[in-house]
C-alpha cells in the first residue's frame, strides 16, 4: 500500500531510548513527572496572569503565550513518549508522524520568535521606561505575538510539506522518540539536499535571528545598567531580565545545537539527548524560573491563595 506521496511507507516505528523494560519503567515514571510539572507550573502562570490584574502588562502577556506554548510544545511528544514506554507496539501513521514534526516545529519555532519580543519588551522597559507604556501598546503587543505565531506557522508548513512529499521506501524505524526532520530524511529513498539546504539556512535565520535580536536587547541593556546610579534601580532591572535571560540560553543554546549540526549518524543519538533538554526540561524548567527568580509571580500566587482559603 502506498501513500499519496508515492512511499510504500504507511507507518513508522519510534526507536526511542531503550529495549530494557526496567529502565522503560523507571523513564516513564521520571517523564511523567516532568511532563505533570509542565502542565501544573505552566497553567499557574497563565492563571495568575490572566486573574491578577497587577500583572495585566506586557511582560506577562508574552510570558503568557510562553507558558501556553510549552504545554503545547510538551504534549506534542511527551504523550506518546510515555505511551510508548509502557507498549511493545512503538508505531506512529504516516499521517500521524508528519502531524507530530508539524506541530513540533510550528510550536517550537513560535516559542524561540516569543522570546525574542520579549527581550524586546525588556530593552524598551529599561532602555525607555517613560516611553514604555506608549511603545508597548496593547495593540503592539497583540501584533508582536501574532506575528510570532504566523511565522511559527509559514516555517512549520514549509518543512512539512517538503517533509511529506519525500518517497520513503527504506527501513520505517525512526531513531528518535518522535518523527523530526533529520531522522526521516535519513529514511528517504531519494536526494533530500534540499530538505537539509533548507533546514540549514531557514533554521538558521530562524534560530540565529531571534538570538541575535535578543543579544542586541540585552547588549543595550546592559549598558542602560551600568549607566543607573541606584543600586537598588540596577538591581530591579537585572532580576527581571535574569529569568528571560536563563531560559533564552538553555532554550536556544540545545535547539542550535540540534538543527545546525551535521546530520551524522552520531549526531543523531546526540539529538535525542538534546531534544530531552528543550522538549521536556526547558518546558518544566521554565515555571520553576519564572517563579523562583520573579518576585511579583510569587506576590500575586501567594495573594491568589490567600483569596482562595478567604
Amino acid at each position: 500500500m502506498e501513500t499519496g506521496n508515492g512511499s510504500s511507507v504507511t507507518e513508522f516505528i519510534l526507536l526511542g531510548f531503550t529495549d530494557d523494560p526496567e529502565l522503560q519503567i523507571f523513564l516513564f515514571a521520571l517523564f511523567s513527572v516532568f511532563y505533570l510539572i509542565t502542565l501544573v507550573g505552566n497553567f499557574i502562570i497563565i492563571m495568575l496572569a490572566i486573574t491578577d490584574p497587577h500583572l495585566h502588562n506586557p511582560m506577562y502577556f508574552f510570558l503568557t503565550n510562553l507558558s501556553f506554548l510549552d504545554i503545547c510544545y510538551s504534549s506534542v511528544t511527551v504523550p506518546k513518549l510515555l505511551v510508548n514506554f509502557l507498549s511493545e507496539s512503538k508505531t506512529i501513521t504516516f499521517q500521524g508522524c508528519i502531524t507530530q514534526l508539524h506541530f513540533f516545529h510550528f510550536f517550537g519555532s513560535t516559542e524561540a520568535i516569543i522570546l525574542s519580543a520579549m527581550s524586546y519588551d525588556r530593552y524598551v522597559a529599561i532602555c525607555s521606561p517613560l516611553h514604555y507604556s506608549i511603545v508597548m501598546n496593547r495593540k503592539v503587543c497583540i501584533m508582536l505575538a501574532l506575528s510570532s505565531w504566523l511565522t511559527g506557522f509559514l516555517y512549520s508548513m514549509m518543512h512539512t510539506s517538503l517533509t511529506a512529499k519525500l518517497p520513503f521506501c527504506k527501513s520505517n524505524k525512526i531513531s528518535h522518540f518522535y518523527c523530526d526532520i533529520k531522522p526521516l530524511l535519513k529514511l528517504a529513498c531519494t536526494n533530500t539536499q534540499l530538505n537539509e539546504h533548507l533546514l540549514n539556512i531557514v533554521t538558521g535565520f530562524v534560530a540565529l535571528g531571534s538570538f541575535s535580536l535578543i543579544l542586541t536587547s540585552y547588549a543595550y541593556i546592559g549598558s542602560s545598567i551600568l549607566k543607573m546610579h541606584s543600586v537598588h534601580g540596577r538591581q530591579k532591572a537585572i532580576s527581571t531580565c535574569a529569568s528571560h535571560l536563563t531560559v533564552v540560553l538553555f532554550y536556544h543554546g540545545t535547539a542550535i545545537f540540534t538543527y545546525l549540526t551535521p546530520s551524522s549518524a552520531y549526531s543523531l543519538e546526540q539529538d535525542k539527548i538534546s531534544a530531552i533538554l528543550f522538549t521536556v526540561l526547558t518546558p518544566t524548567l521554565n515555571p520553576i524560573i519564572y517563579t523562583l527568580r520573579n518576585k511579583e509571580v510569587k506576590v500575586s500566587f501567594r495573594r491568589t491563595m490567600f483569596r482562595k482559603l478567604l
